[in-house]
Parts: structure tokens; C-alpha cells; sequence
């Protein structure tokens, strides 16, 4: 699909428009570009289009020998560009990113061509110097650069353009150490262009393209690095960099940048003007690039198939790197005598993958073709078990690309290495005497992690076998790495430790004995790994999606059948979920071509991490309903990408989850900013949140045109909280209608007051009453009569009233005390007997300025604003299962804290004096002019 533009060895050239050849040799200029250059220096880009086209018009699929390959134009599918990038990554592995992709809707993607990666959308009057390009590794982001320069260097696109200077970050790391200036940097790295000039370099209109700067080993430093303004000028490659990037260099200058999606953001947003994604293959683009390979169709259409019929090779296949692994070991497999079932898990596929690259590496060499597929295996596991030894460490430190040394330290032999092309790529350049120095890669960063397990699984195994102490047994060694793993903020362990747990197969152990040794995994072994899988526990709801991804691996099944059960089922409400099961219906639920209208958390039977485990559905959903969920701010960075992905989304209800907190609206700010987020609905009632996340989430709803209602009430936002929001609705720039931000609890707190009195029989000994019983004062100790219901060692004491329904008073403080409420039965002695030290009681500690709040043993402190106030009002709504205390002060009651609860009993306000002195005192309201925030 796409246009494809066709050239031959003569330069002839396909126009791009009607196909016809036309006689335009490469070095041919058009009218406006002639006029800026001289014929001398037309004579020197004419050979830099020449070479150009030399080094881009063969392109090398793996295993293919450095400097030969296959034409460009005859590969070539155009891949899926889009304008701005998919948002809300950070907490997936790369790979996973794509399950999202491969489902999303497009139609707020806008589709470019490499070609025309400079030239702004219809409609737009803006000069685009600085693009970037992300996609993950393996996408296409460098077959994309190479076509841009090629169809330059053949004339077919872009001819405004003089000068195309392709640069890779694995090259100029060779020279990390080394000074230049922008005109010598340009010599080294291309020598046609030894007689250009500052003056020639000045009139030229110059793209220079940088590709993988996730490859760099640069530390690009925009805020501190010294200012280079002239093309002649002396410094460090990346203070180059960032001043032709800042446009302080060669202002004139196009760029564009490619990366993998973390690495994008070295770059200041400041600095770009066009950000775009390589999404890689469309499914119809899948078929097109198994159908170029062959022009078998039945073998074809088998691959495709097989294809299809699995989810996780279906998913890998958008990478055009991995459609080339796949075909490799299907052809294979279908057109030998190889017998077996075609592999379905991505160990299996690896694993064939490794023993196809094997045998062609022995047909390549003339070596003996009398072996079996063990001992082939076993005369190549040392270089194996050594590019894996190479694989796992730089993996542990994020590099994609190695060099001699880096080879050396892992006992590797530069020619071993070169053997095995298919596994790790040569990358070598003939064009400059700079690169003698050699630049290694694995062909995809998924063969890195597939052979760094290899190593690590070898290393346990071997350790084991030798006796060695203190190692640890198959079902240790897998809990601990992953424990590790979930560790990840971005998950870039998740595919090696899926890849460690399918290595555990004793099928996947005999395809690759003899890279593995003598290896045995016994069943209670393997159950025994499967058991912790599904106990691991873990706080990151993406994380945990991979421990179900672990069991499949093993070719556990049980856990996917049971959720396809429970879908079927028509009693969902009765059937108790575990963690593992919840991990496995989010995945199912966030990758169903079905969106879902409603997901209700509560809806489903299980524990408080089964809850945390099942956000990411919200990926899937157009109405989330989370409400009263115990949800933490660290679920906010899931629901974050929810909200950068899911187009959707449109009602999001947090309410009642009171840990929440700042933290966690903040997370919530960065998704609201997503131009992807559709959300126009967003309740945070009651989630305990302060003044301080006012400022993010304005910041939000400046950028974010969709969101028109934003419930906050019941938080403890201030008047500088409030006033804030509240600006923002008056603003034309604001899509936000409705802002709510006064608390709805009792709408009429006279209506709700209640009239309460002290019991003198339930008062301690230190404690005197007077005011008709509403005041309450610790002194010395009182003569009163012996009683059963009397706190004999807590300073405390209750009224006399049980409360039922909804109940608002006012209670006047002085001093150290707590305000209550109990249950009539609290004990009257012991610790147990301390109000909010138990499960049948709640409290509000208030001492000066600081509030703190208990039930059940647990202490929790409120942030709020100091100011002095002694005045604290209590709201009680017993059917709603809520107990709200509010600070009164002018007049206004602003929301310290709600205690959400199922209340069995009626419940005592209750009343702790901590120190001699403090008071208390029961009262009506003293207004009916009090707003509450």
C-alpha cells in the first residue's frame, strides 16, 4: 500500500505521479535550486547524490552480508506515519505498546509519507525545521530515512532541497571524544563533500537527518552547553548538536531526528515543530509483506494464517523486523521435512528462529551437513552463550549497539560474531578510513532480550549442575527475577522474563539442548513456578498483565479459560476473582475489538490489588466507574495513559478514594493534557485532595477542549484553590461548564443539626461537666459515682444520643483533643478502649494547627492550610456509610476529612482531652450563611 517509486541501475526515474520514465539523471536540478548553487559546487552534490544513492539503494534484511542486499523500491512498503505521537507509554514495554496501537482509532490520525515529512498539512502556515520521528525499535524509522534520501538522490522528491547529510548516532559515538566543527564533521562523515566551503555550505538549502538517537551515547545538554554560531567553529559533537538542533547553528537548516519513544524526550518540545510516529505495518500491509517475500501463494496465505490464528504473533508482526523473523523460521519450517507443529508462544518462535539462523550459518560455511539440530547447536554454543553473555549485560544498561571492545570484554572474537549476521548485524561503512571501527547490533531489540534469557537460563542451569552453593532452584531463581522485573517504572524487563518462563518448557529445552545443556525441569518444578506466578504481588496494574503474558508462555491455559468462562457467564457478580484472574480480564477486556459502555469496578468479586490489577481495562472502556475503590495515586499513572489512549473515554468517576491525593491528580493532569483525551465528565468528590493540585489540573483544563464538568467537592481546596478553578470557567479559553467545588453533603446543615448532650455516667474521672452537660473540661479529679459504662483509664466520654440516619454538630476545642464517634459497645479500659484505636470507633485528633485523623490503629495526618480556627463540624450520613469533618472558620466549612464506612449500629459522638486544661464544648450552628468547600 502507499506509493511505491521504482528506479534502475541506468537513473532513469518513475514519476511519482504518472509512472512514466523520464531522462532526469539524479545530479539534475531544478530552476530553483540552480540559482543558488555555482557549477563547481553542482559538480560536488551531483557526486554526494551519487553516493548517496550507492549507499541507501540496497537495504540488508538480517542475515544479508554487509554491502549486498535487495533493491530498496522492491521491499519497500510504505509504512504508517502520523502526525503527533501516541501518548501514554511510559508504563508499558515497547512491544506491549502495540497491542494498544493495533486497536486504536484512527480517525483523528493524520497519515504522511516520509517524502513529505517537511511539509506542513493543508491548511497550516507554519515552517517545519525541526522533526522528530519516534517508533519503537524495529518499526522502520531508518528504512524510512533511507527511502527519504534515496527518492532525493534519484530525483524524485524534494528536489528543493541542495544537500541531504545522513548521519546515525552509532557512527558519530565513534568520535564521542573528538572535536569539530560542523564543516569538518561533515567531511569526515561524507568525503564527496571535502571542497565544500562555509561559503558554499551558506547558500546551500541543507537537511541534515539524524537517525537513532536512542542509540547515542551523548549527553545533549541544552541548557548548559556553550553557544556555536558558526559552521567553522571548534567543539564537542554534542555541542554541536544541540546548537544546530536550537537553531543557533546553520539556522537555515532542516532536521529531522529519529528515536525510540523514551529517548524522544531528550528534545525540548521548544525546539520541534513537527513530532511524528512510525506505527509500522498495517494488518493489510502484514499481507502485502508476505506476499512480496513469495511468489508461492499457498505458502503464502499458510503463513498468514498461522499468523492470525495467534494474538501475540499477530501483535509482533506491525514490527517489519519481526515479520522478517517470523517468515524466516515459517518458510523454513513449511518447506523442509521439519516435522512438529508450527510454533504458536514467542519463545517458541525464537527458539526456531535461533536453530534456522544455525543451519544457515552451516550451508553458508560448507560445514557438515550431517547433524542434527542438537549437535549443530552444540558445536556453536560457545559464540551463542557468549552474544548472549554480550545481549544480557547490555541490556541491564539500555544499549541497543556494541563495538570491538565491548565484543572483547565478553570473550568474543570479532569473526564470531560476524558468522552470525542473522543474530547480530555487522553494521560497517566503506565510505571513510573512520569506520575500520566496526558497529554491532542484534537485528531487533527483542533478539537481545530472547538470548540474554538464553545466557541467564544456561548461567542457572549450569551453576546447578556443578554444585555450586547457594543456588537457587528453578522456581526461586524465576521469583526473583520477577520481583526485579516489576520493579520497572517502563516494563523493559517484561519480554526477557517471559522469554526466561517459556525457556522453562521441557519441549522449548529439547529444541535447544544443545545450546542449553543437559537440562531437566521437573512437573513439580514447573507447578511450582506456575503456583508463584500467580501469587506474585505486585503495585503497577501494567506490570502485572505480564505475569499472566508468563503463564501463557508456559502454556498455562487455566487462567485464560477461566476468564473466557466467566465472560460466558451470566452470575458474574457470584464469582470470586483472584489477582491473577483480574490481570488476565484486564488484558482480555483492554484488547476486545468491543468497547466496552460501562466499566464498573466495583461490579467485580474481588480483593483491593484484584481491583488495582483490572485498570487497565479502562484502556477499553467509553464510561469508567471507580468510585469508592481504595485506589492509591500510584493507579493514576495507568489511568494517565488511559487517558493519552483511549479516545473512548469520555466519563471518568474517582470519587471516594480517599488515597488518592495530590500525587495522583497530578498524574491524572499529564493524561488531561493529551490532545488523544476525550474525557468530558471527571469526579474527584472526596479523594482528600489540597490547594496544591489546583494548579495542575488548571494547567489541564487550559489545553484540554473536552472536559465540561469537574466534580471536587468535598476536598479541602482553600479559597486560593477555588478561586483558581473557578477563574478558569469564566475563561472563553475553557471548555469546563460545570465546577463543582462545594461540598453537597448537608445542603441544609439546620435541617440535619442535632442537639447533643454529655453522659456524665460515660465520663472519666479527670474530666468535669457543666453547660447542661455540653461543655466538657480535663481538671483535677472528680468525686463521681462508680458506673459500669465509665472510661476507667481513658480521659474520654460520650453523649448520650445514638445517631442513625444524617446528623450534622458543632463542636468548639481548646487545647489537645480528639472529636468522635463510637459504637455504644467501645470498651471502657485498656488501649483498646482509646477512640480511633479500634474498629468501632473514628476520630479527628485536633492540636493547634494540625489535624490528624484514626480508626483501627491508623493514624493518617490531614494537610491543610494553617489557620486559626477552633471550631470543627461534624457530618454523619449513616446510609451513604460516611462520617465528614470540616474546620469552620468565617463563616465557611472547609473538608479535612471523610471516613467512608459501613455503619452497623448507631453511633455516640465521643470525646478524648488529651492534656489538663483542654476543652470541649457541644453547640448548634452558629450560622446559616456557611458554605462549605
Amino acid at each position: 500500500s502507499g506509493d511505491k517509486h521504482i528506479s534502475d541501475p541506468s537513473g532513469d526515474s518513475a514519476c511519482p505521479q504518472c509512472g512514466k520514465r523520464s531522462r532526469t539523471r539524479p545530479g539534475l536540478q531544478t530552476l530553483s535550486q540552480a540559482s543558488t548553487v555555482d557549477g563547481g559546487l553542482q559538480e560536488v552534490l551531483d557526486e554526494h547524490k551519487t553516493s548517496l544513492r550507492r549507499r541507501c539503494e540496497f537495504v540488508t534484511e538480517g542475515t544479508a552480508a554487509a554491502g549486498t542486499g535487495t533493491p530498496l523500491n522492491r521491499i519497500y512498503t510504505e509504512l504508517y506515519i502520523t502526525q503527533g505521537r501516541r501518548e501514554g507509554v511510559n508504563t508499558q514495554h515497547e512491544v506491549w505498546q502495540l497491542e494498544t496501537t493495533s486497536k486504536m482509532e484512527t480517525l483523528h490520525d493524520t497519515p504522511i509519507k516520509c517524502q513529505d515529512i517537511f511539509k506542513p498539512l493543508p491548511g497550516q502556515d507554519t515552517h517545519i525545521r525541526v522533526v522528530v520521528t519516534q517508533g519503537v525499535a524495529g518499526i522502520g524509522k531508518t528504512f524510512s530515512v533511507q527511502k527519504f534520501t534515496l527518492d532525493w538522490a534519484e530525483g524524485l522528491e524534494n528536489q528543493h532541497v541542495s544537500l541531504v547529510v545522513l548521519l546515525s548516532f552509532r557512527e558519530l559515538n565513534l568520535i564521542k571524544d573528538e572535536r569539530y566543527s560542523l564543516l569538518q564533521l561533515l567531511r569526515v562523515f561524507h568525503p564527496t563533500l571535502q571542497t565544500v566551503t562555509a561559503e558554499k555550505l551558506a547558500v546551500c538549502k541543507v537537511v541534515f537527518i539524524f537517525d537513532g538517537l536512542d542509540e547515542s551515547r551523548f549527553l545533549l545538554d541544552f541548557q548548559n552547553n556553550e553557544v556555536v554560531s558558526d559552521v567553522t567553529q571548534t567543539s564537542s559533537v554534542d555541542v554541536l548538536l544541540t546548537n544546530l538542533i536550537k537553531g543557533s547553528l546553520l539556522p537555515s537548516a532542516l532536521l529531522w531526528i529519529t528515536s525510540r519513544p523514551a529517548a524522544a524526550n531528550q528534545i525540548p518540545p521548544t525546539c520541534v515543530n513537527r513530532v511524528t510516529e512510525v506505527r509500522g505495518f498495517t494488518d493489510p500491509q502484514k499481507e502485502e509483506y508476505f506476499r512480496r517475500r513469495s511468489s508461492d501463494e499457498e505458502l503464502c496465505s499458510r503463513i498468514i494464517s498461522h499468523i492470525k490464528a495467534s494474538r501475540s504473533l499477530h501483535i509482533m508482526c506491525h514490527i517489519p523486523v519481526f515479520c522478517w523473523i517470523t517468515a524466516t523460521v515459517l518458510e523454513h519450517m513449511l518447506t523442509t521435512d521439519q516435522r512438529g507443529e508450527l510454533p504458536k508462544s514467542l519463545t517458541e518462535m525464537y527458539s526456531h528462529f535461533l536453530l534456522v539462523q544455525t543451519q544457515r550459518k552451516k550451508h553458508k560455511y560448507n560445514e557438515s551437513q550431517d547433524r542434527s539440530q542438537q549437535e549443530l547447536m552444540e558445536t556453536d554454543r560457545e559464540v551463542l552463550l557468549k552474544l548472549g553473555r554480550l545481549a544480557f549485560e547490555h541490556l541491564e544498561k539500555g544499549n541497543l549497539m556494541f563495538y570491538q571492545e565491548d565484543l572483547e570484554e565478553c570473550g568474543l572474537d570479532v569473526r564470531e560474531a560476524s558468522l552470525y549476521s542473522g543474530v547480530c548485524t555487522e553494521i560497517f561503512k566503506t565510505e571513510c578510513v573512520l569506520f575500520q571501527r566496526k558497529v554491532y547490533c542484534f537485528v531487533h531489540l527483542s533478539i537481545q532480550e530472547f538470548l540474554a534469557a538464553v545466557y541467564m537460563f544456561h548461567f542457572m542451569r549450569t551453576c546447578k549442575n556443578k554444585g555450586v552453593d547457594n543456588k537457587p532452584s528453578l522456581d526461586v531463581f524465576l521469583k526473583t527475577v520477577m520481583s526485579k522485573a516489576l520493579q520497572s517504572n517502563n516494563g523493559h524487563l517484561d519480554l526477557f522474563v517471559r522469554f526466561l518462563h517459556g525457556l522453562s518448557l521441557e519441549s522449548i529445552q529439547r529444541l535447544l539442548g544443545g545450546l542449553l545443556g543437559w537440562t531437566e525441569s521437573r512437573p513439580e518444578d514447573i507447578q511450582r513456578v506456575i503456583s508463584n506466578l500467580k501469587d506474585t504481588n505486585t503495585n503497577s496494574p501494567d506490570r502485572s498483565i505480564n505475569i499472566f503474558h508468563c503463564l501463557m508462555e508456559m502454556n498455562d491455559l487455566s487462567v485464560h479459560q477461566d476468564i473466557q468462562e466467566f465472560l460466558k457467564s451470566e452470575n458474574r457478580s457470584e464469582k470470586e476473582l483472584s489477582a491473577i484472574h483480574c490481570s488476565a480480564l484486564a488484558y482480555m477486556l483492554q484488547m476486545s475489538e468491543e468497547v466496552l459502555d460501562v466499566f464498573d469496578l466495583k461490579a467485580y468479586n474481588t480483593s483491593f490489588e484484584g481491583r488495582q490489577r483490572l485498570i487497565p481495562a479502562v484502556r477499553n472502556c467509553r464510561k469508567a466507574r471507580l468510585s469508592d475503590c481504595w485506589l492509591t495515586g500510584s493507579c493514576c499513572a495507568s489511568l494517565a495513559s488511559a487517558l493519552k489512549s483511549n479516545p473512548h473515554l469520555t466519563e471518568l468517576d474517582l470519587s471516594k478514594n480517599h488515597h488518592l491525593q495530590d500525587s495522583g491528580v497530578e498524574l491524572l493532569s499529564a493524561g488531561l493534557k493529551s490532545p488523544n483525551c476525550r474525557l468530558k465528565t471527571l469526579r474527584l468528590s472526596d479523594c482528600c485532595l489540597t490547594e496544591s493540585c489546583c494548579a495542575s489540573l488548571a494547567s489541564a483544563l487550559k489545553s484540554n477542549p473536552h472536559l465540561t464538568e469537574l466534580d471536587l467537592s468535598g476536598n479541602c481546596l482553600e479559597d486560593s484553590g477555588v478561586e483558581l478553578l473557578s477563574a478558569l470557567v469564566e475563561s472563553p479559553n475553557c471548555s469546563l461548564k460545570t465546577l463543582r467545588s462545594v461540598e453537597g453533603h448537608p445542603p441544609e446543615a439546620k435541617m440535619n443539626a442535632c442537639d447533643l448532650t454529655l453522659d456524665p455516667n460515660t465520663a472519666h474521672r479527670n474530666l468535669r461537666l457543666s453547660e447542661d452537660n455540653r461543655k466538657v473540661t480535663r481538671e483535677s479529679w472528680q468525686l463521681y459515682p462508680d458506673h459500669p459504662d465509665r472510661f476507667d483509664q481513658q480521659p474520654q466520654v460520650l453523649c448520650r444520643e445514638g445517631l442513625t440516619g444524617r446528623c450534622y454538630w458543632e463542636v468548639q476545642w481548646r487545647g489537645w483533643v480528639s472529636i468522635a464517634v463510637t459504637y455504644r459497645g467501645i470498651t471502657r479500659s485498656g488501649d483498646d478502649s482509646e477512640l480511633g484505636n479500634n474498629k468501632h470507633s473514628w476520630s479527628l485528633w485536633c492540636h493547634g494547627n494540625s489535624y490528624s485523623v484514626r480508626h483501627n490503629r491508623e493514624l493518617t495526618s490531614v494537610s491543610v492550610r494553617p489557620r486559626r480556627s477552633h471550631r470543627v463540624a461534624v457530618y454523619l450520613d449513616c446510609s451513604a456509610g460516611t462520617l465528614s469533618f470540616y474546620r469552620v472558620s468565617s463563616y465557611k466549612l472547609t473538608l479535612l476529612h471523610t471516613f467512608s464506612s459501613t455503619f452497623t449500629e448507631p453511633l455516640h459522638p465521643a470525646f478524648r482531652l488529651w492534656s489538663a486544661g483542654s476543652s470541649i464544648v457541644v453547640e448548634l450552628p452558629i450560622s446559616q450563611k456557611q458554605t462549605l468547600t
